[in-house]
């Protein structure tokens, strides 16, 4: 299996050489960060966007490292588990309050709170205490060697400025002055937003990093249509685009003054089930339970799935098919669990009628079509493969916002979900996907369907903890064994990297798909 290779993927891809000129730069993606509040959607538009604006203790830099942000620097407590962070002095906020330790820990109580979307971050985190105004303590329950990795994406507010504006804790589903205004300490600031249509950025002219962009406005337009997004690269409308559509690879990179960048994603593309689920919900002929409560209904839908055919038809050869909900190369990964499932129809069909189910039955598949590559595409190719042994899929498929929402009220049979590890570390997905969801202890934040294995729910404190390589990997291949034989999930594929801009644009593409621009340049 190809190995994800990050240092290649998180270095700088050089587009042309740096102008000393200043420049209006504008891009496109398909999916508009549906918030402007950094603790109220745990998605990569949402962060990745909001990176720009906002930071945190620690940031990962071109190569995908941890290195400091608004903590200079960070070591392990002495006599007590947990870490030290020691804060940068002489930081502004955007409207220029000054930053200190009082504004992490009120970050810290807002992003951890019932209501926020990031919560499970925080799991961990027994307490945290202010030791002065630039000094912050960060106890866990138990060693942790993970957690400034898995705080990179935790995002500092301004105390006073959220408090004064009514923006206490975050509103996940709905709106208050954070969703749609901002006041953060990083190299970029809000100067307008039309939600769906429109954002514009601009320098913050009191950012305290050394500034390596050359932008003086960074104009973003979401474009949901592939087509046109295309069209307005090609025809100069804007710089850059994120992602491109396969099967204009060759029309891109045949065309002069443009270019394609090509990587593979850390996220992972997978179909999801609703474990806790006691019936169907869309079916209109089996009522009164859920079929996939068996697991092999489980494994009869696994074995249904051609990925070969769907890397062929739907990705030009691009994908790497997933046995796991991390890809080879991310640390934890379990070489000794790699196989997938074999594409094996009849064995499915075998599976549904030991099952009781010979004829098969309908059900409901929830996907986006604007969230991932060809994500609408590959709902019909797999409902297709799903309806050729017996499972007819009732597909319904919608905009990103409106697809989260469905999934937090438990509005699915099956559905489509992708994950990228945000620590770089198979623990991520354990405890946010595989955990049994536990709101107190916040895990399993992510995990929709309410898969739950209390095997898997003890060795996760062990895999957070242990610092013996070996002894640590057994413990990751053992969930991963399990959740493999349970069908906790039918892993896909790994999602590829495709990107296309004007070749005057220098700029970073890394594994994790996020789009810093701190680091382009217009020449």
């Amino acid at each position: 299996m190809k190995k994800l290779k990050l240092a290649f993927l998180g270095g700088a891809l050089s587009l042309a050489a740096l102008s000393a000129s200043a420049e209006t730069f504008r891009w496109a993606s398909n999916t508009d960060p549906q918030s402007m509040d950094p603790h109220a959607v745990n998605s990569a538009p949402v962060l990745s966007f909001l990176n720009n604006i906002y930071e945190g203790l620690v940031r990962r830099n071109q190569g995908m490292s941890i290195e400091g942000s608004l903590a200079q620097s960070w070591e392990p407590l002495n006599g007590e588990n947990g870490w030290r962070f020691n804060l940068r002095q002489g930081v502004k906020f955007q409207d220029g309050s000054a930053f200190n330790a009082e504004d992490v820990m009120f970050s810290y109580e807002r992003a951890s709170n019932e209501v926020a979307d990031v919560r499970s971050w925080f799991a961990p985190v027994k307490e945290v205490r202010v030791v002065d105004a630039y000094t912050v303590d960060f106890v866990t329950k138990a060693p942790n060697p993970l957690f400034p990795d898995s705080i990179a994406n935790f995002m500092i507010l301004d105390k006073g400025w959220a408090e004064a504006n009514g923006a206490e804790l975050p509103a996940r589903d709905a709106e208050n002055f954070a969703t749609m205004n901002v006041n953060g300490t990083g190299p970029f600031k809000l100067d307008s937003r039309d939600p769906g249509i429109k954002t514009v950025l601009v320098p913050n002219g009191s950012w305290w990093g050394d500034v390596e962009h050359n932008i003086t406005e960074a104009v973003f337009t979401p474009i949901g249509n592939a087509a046109t997004g295309l069209a307005a690269l090609l025809s100069g409308e804007i710089d850059f685009i994120q992602p491109i559509p396969l099967q204009d690879i060759a029309q891109v990179e045949s065309r002069d003054g443009f270019r394609v960048l090509e990587g593979e994603e850390t996220r992972v593309i997978m179909f999801g089930f609703g474990h806790e689920h006691d019936e169907l919900l869309y079916s209109s002929d089996v009522s009164g339970s859920n079929p996939f409560q068996d697991v092999r209904v489980r494994q009869a839908a696994a074995h249904a799935i051609d990925i070969a055919s769907i890397d062929r038809v739907l990705f030009r050869g691009k994908i790497e098919g997933a046995s796991q909900l991390v890809p080879a190369g991310i640390s934890g990964y379990s070489e000794a669990n790699s196989t997938r499932p074999a594409y094996d129809p009849e064995r499915a069909k075998a599976l549904l009628a030991e099952a009781g189910y010979p004829n098969g039955f309908s059900f409901g598949l929830k996907c986006p079509n604007d969230r991932y590559i060809n994500d609408e595409a590959l709902c019909r190719a797999a409902a297709s493969m799903f309806a050729a042994i017996g499972l007819n899929a009732e597909l319904s498929t919608g905009p990103v916002r409106d697809y989260w929402p469905q999934l937090r009220e438990d509005a699915f049979d099956m559905y489509l979900l992708g994950w990228s590890p945000g620590t770089f570390d198979m623990e991520h997905p354990i405890r946010f996907l595989m955990s049994t969801p536990n709101s107190e202890k916040k895990l399993g934040s992510w995990n929709f369907g309410g898969y739950s294995n209390q095997r898997v729910d003890a060795l996760l404190p062990g895999i957070q903890q242990e610092i013996n390589p070996a002894a640590r990997q057994a413990m990751v291949d053992e969930v991963v064994e399990i959740t493999q034989a349970e069908v906790a999930y039918i892993p896909l594929y790994t999602q590829p990297l495709i990107w296309a801009s004007k070749d005057n644009i220098n700029l970073t593409q890394r594994a994790d798909n996020f789009f810093m621009l701190r680091w382009v340049s217009v020449n």
